[in-house]
């Protein structure tokens, strides 16, 4: 007798043992059913391990509180927030949340009142059953009875080491090779998808950090820079400009000023501005990039491709980032932020270099200083003076921003004020044309409308760009008119949200969710322009990458390049585009930037020598 009560009592501690394990799933289930279905995308090996997560937190909260109702209710209420944050984020970002976002968060909240945070159907639907279980809950009473806190932190503590242990396992490349569980950190969405976001968001945190390319060494970094620099080359450029110079203002007292031979350079990084025609077919009502699609058909002194990029529909300081210093986001974790979690101090870019040439240097972004970090960036690149929201003063606004045009009043304004005889670099990253689209202003009506596609989303969008194609007008037109020699350059930083390509993609027989590799790389292409207002070599079709554009830049304006420079520009003639998304060889084939060797080796170590070595070493 007293056997069978044994086994009964047993019986009944594996049932309840049992029956606890079902909370903890149950919420890693509803946090992926605010994106999608777990049951049916989720991996198999890829739901046991997110389920293995639950309960190893679970046991961890319940070790604190010594209440499982208490550990299940801070978990599910985690899951929750976790989970419809997630779902936002993917709804005007297309891409789903990653650790780095967590250093983001000003950024978001500065924005989050340009968005419509109505929930759908789904967010109201799998937050209520949330709502319900965690409520529900109540009947649990099992609590630990005798130890205290102190004596409960032991098998917490296991716990915690177990579960940082299995983190370090999931983070292995030869286990998620054995599961099944997808790695490639350029699909982030697909990710998410098959293993999990749980799973997804800690296989990213091995990214946190960077580590060093295999055989690096600072002297070596610098042994390489050495045979890319041209000092004499250089030198003899400066002399034949000072020289030109002094003839040219001898030739011609006319000139407005002394002309220093180097020319303007003004840059106009425009907020997710593109051309969705790469996308496929579809019609407007009228054009939306006239002036745009004008200068494409061969404009005098003007040079159009499409610029690769390694973000879409957000992130935009990655695209920054790539411009301005000549590094690329193939080398580093996806959905990272270099300006928030590797730029900690004075590092080299093209502001920096052009300022060690004469350049007055200045960034310029009618939004908050704060944004991606930008109010102690910017001076640790290399911008004398940095200008924000605060003084544009009596700028215009289309919807909640200030306008392209007043950004181009601004740039006019930069030159007209400029110090005389001095050449000036502007950097401007424009603020119009953030998302979301899905909103209604007194102050800007949309007039283009798309044949067949019923989205207020898609109208404001392109209606915005065409505002943003005529502030570029506005730029050509006025520096077509002053002497010094000025150079515009003018790219968008990426392509919009998914709920503006949807539809375009759609009538190209394309889900927006579900494209293949080759029409994902689609999504992450927009037009660039070199403009000057002397002669330079027109070509039009110039693909290029972000990480190239501003060696390029220097080069069509016959301004001298340093050594970095000078490798980039001679490693584009083996890779013409690298970006975190594709690496194009010059024969056209096309390969992960990882998997390629020799050169590209060179650059990974130039590359990190300049994120985390050159402050140091050059005593800057």
């Amino acid at each position: 007798m007293s056997q069978k009560k044994t086994l009964l009592k047993y019986t009944k501690y594996v049932m309840w043992g049992t029956v606890a394990l079902i909370p903890p799933a149950a919420f890693f289930y509803l946090l992926e059913f605010y994106t999608h279905n777990p049951f049916a995308e989720v991996r198999p090996w890829a739901q046991l391990f997110n389920i293995v997560l639950f309960e190893l937190l679970a046991g961890i909260f319940l070790c604190i509180t010594g209440r499982l109702r208490a550990a299940y209710r801070i978990e599910g209420t985690a899951a929750l927030v976790f989970g419809l944050a997630n779902a936002y984020v993917v709804r005007f970002r297309t891409n789903p949340l990653v650790p780095w976002d967590i250093l983001s968060w000003r950024t978001a909240v500065s924005v989050s009142g340009n968005y419509d945070f109505t929930p759908d159907t789904r967010m109201i639907v799998v937050t209520i059953l949330f709502l319900a279980l965690i409520i529900g809950l109540q009947p649990v009473k099992f609590k630990i009875g005798r130890p205290g806190f102190f004596k409960r932190c032991l098998p917490g503590v296991v716990l915690g080491a177990v579960l940082v242990m299995f983190a370090g396992t999931l983070q292995q490349e030869n286990f998620q090779n054995e599961h099944r569980l997808y790695n490639k950190l350029f699909t982030p969405v697909f990710m998410t998808q098959v293993d999990g976001i749980p799973v997804t968001f800690v296989m990213n945190l091995a990214y946190m950090s960077i580590e060093k390319p295999q055989k690096y060494s600072v002297g070596e970094a610098k042994e390489f820079l050495k045979k890319y620099e041209k000092p004499q080359e250089t030198e003899e450029s400066i002399d034949t400009i000072l020289e030109e110079e002094e003839k040219d203002t001898s030739d011609d007292t006319s000139q407005s000023g002394a002309d220093t031979g180097m020319p303007n350079i003004i840059v106009v990084m425009n907020e997710s501005f593109s051309d969705l025609s790469v996308l496929g077919d579809f019609k407007t009502n009228e054009d939306y990039l006239p002036f745009l699609h004008s200068l494409q058909q061969g404009a005098e002194n003007t040079v159009t491709g499409m610029l690769n990029v390694s973000v879409c529909g957000g992130n935009t300081a990655d695209t920054e980032y790539e411009f301005l210093t000549g590094n690329t986001m193939a080398f580093l974790p996806q959905g990272s932020i270099p300006y928030q979690q590797y730029v900690s101090g004075e590092r080299p870019s093209l502001a920096s270099y052009l300022q060690s040439l004469g350049y007055e240097t200045v960034a310029t972004h009618p939004y908050y200083a704060t944004g991606w970090n930008r109010d102690k960036v910017y001076p640790w690149l290399g911008f004398e003076q940095s200008i924000f929201k605060d003084q544009y003063y009596g700028a215009r606004f289309v919807r909640d921003y200030v306008s392209d045009a007043s950004c181009a009043d601004k740039i006019i304004q930069l030159y007209e004020q400029k110090e005389e005889g001095r050449p000036l670099f502007v950097f401007n990253v424009t603020m119009q044309n953030h998302g979301g689209y899905d909103q209604t202003y007194t102050n800007f009506s949309p007039g283009i409308s798309v044949d067949g596609v019923n989205s207020i989303s898609v109208s404001q969008y392109f209606s915005l760009i065409k505002l943003s194609d005529q502030a570029l007008e506005q730029l050509i037109d006025y520096f077509s008119g002053v002497d010094e020699k000025t150079v515009i350059v003018f790219f968008g930083d990426h392509q919009p949200s998914d709920t503006v390509a949807a539809p375009i993609l759609a009538m190209n027989g394309m889900q927006w969710n579900a494209l293949d590799e080759e029409q994902q790389k689609l999504r992450y292409q927009v037009p660039y322009v070199i403009w000057a207002n002397y002669d330079i070599d027109e070509e039009q079709n110039a693909d290029t990458s972000a990480n190239y554009l501003g060696a390029e830049v220097l080069k069509r304006a016959g301004v001298p390049t340093d050594a970095y420079q000078n490798f980039l520009l001679t490693l584009k003639e083996s890779y013409p585009v690298i970006s975190a998304v594709r690496t194009v060889e010059a024969d056209g084939s096309e390969t992960p930037a990882k998997e390629e060797h020799g050169e590209m080796d060179i650059y990974r170590k130039l590359q990190y020598y300049f994120m985390f070595d050159w402050e140091e070493e050059s005593g800057e």
